[in-house]
């Protein structure tokens, strides 16, 4: 059995679908503290033909709090906004304007639901259908950190084979999970160039600009080119 253990990232590029994919079960770590400016409320997406960063407004966000204690304060007006004015010639808009309408009026507006639900809606939308588990919710040992705590959330789970994104290499070491029974494998992305308006393709955005410009079936594709490692 395969598990992926990762944060909460909203709107995430592919990578992080890739990861989900490719497991039996996600476990998202919605327990963790925030950090501040890093992925969980941001990511980049095509601004003027350009890549861009936006970032979703949160009430009172400090690194004191955990993921699960930050509610979102953005009301997604001049978010909406900005991808109407930018992907409304692309050729799923109408598709995707629809997902994303549903994504931001979601009632519970605690930072890791609200992504845990934006999660679920784009994986059904892309007919994937991997179970996202949240980490709070798992009888755990508190006391565990880092590759001792992934290890027991690998027992716990049944899991024989624990796969990480590609920078989990500096954190976790082979030879560790396999005293414990459990392979351990890396995932590395390969980015499928896709067409974008008429702009030289740019790369490593959220995957909101994937399923802009692609088909479900095109988005699954490029979901499958990656090395484990």
């Amino acid at each position: 059995m395969k598990l992926g253990i990762m944060q909460p990232y909203l709107f995430s590029y592919i990578g992080y679908f890739q990861l989900i994919k490719v497991v039996d079960k996600y476990i998202v770590s919605d327990d963790l503290h925030y950090i501040k400016h890093g992925w969980i409320n941001r990511n980049y997406i095509l601004v003027n033909n350009e890549k861009k960063m936006f970032t979703i407004k949160l009430k009172k966000a400090s690194s004191n709090k955990l993921i699960n204690e930050i509610e979102i304060l953005d009301d997604f007006k001049d978010w909406l906004k900005t991808i109407q004015l930018n992907y409304s010639k692309a050729p799923y808009y109408k598709e995707i304007y629809d997902l994303l309408k549903r994504i931001i009026n979601y009632d519970n507006r605690v930072l890791s639901e609200f992504i845990i639900n934006s999660l679920r809606e784009i994986l059904q939308y892309l007919q994937i259908k991997t179970p996202i588990l949240k980490e709070s919710q798992l009888n755990k040992n508190h006391n565990l950190k880092g590759q001792d705590e992934v290890i027991e959330l690998c027992h716990i789970m049944g899991a024989n084979c624990y796969i990480n994104a590609i920078g989990g290499q500096e954190l976790y070491n082979k030879t560790n999970f396999n005293a414990h029974g459990i392979e351990l494998n890396f995932i590395k992305t390969e980015f499928v160039p896709y067409k974008q308006f008429k702009n030289e393709f740019i790369s490593s955005l959220s995957i909101l600009d994937i399923i802009m410009f692609n088909s479900v079936e095109e988005v699954n594709y490029m979901l499958d080119q990656y090395q484990l490692i």
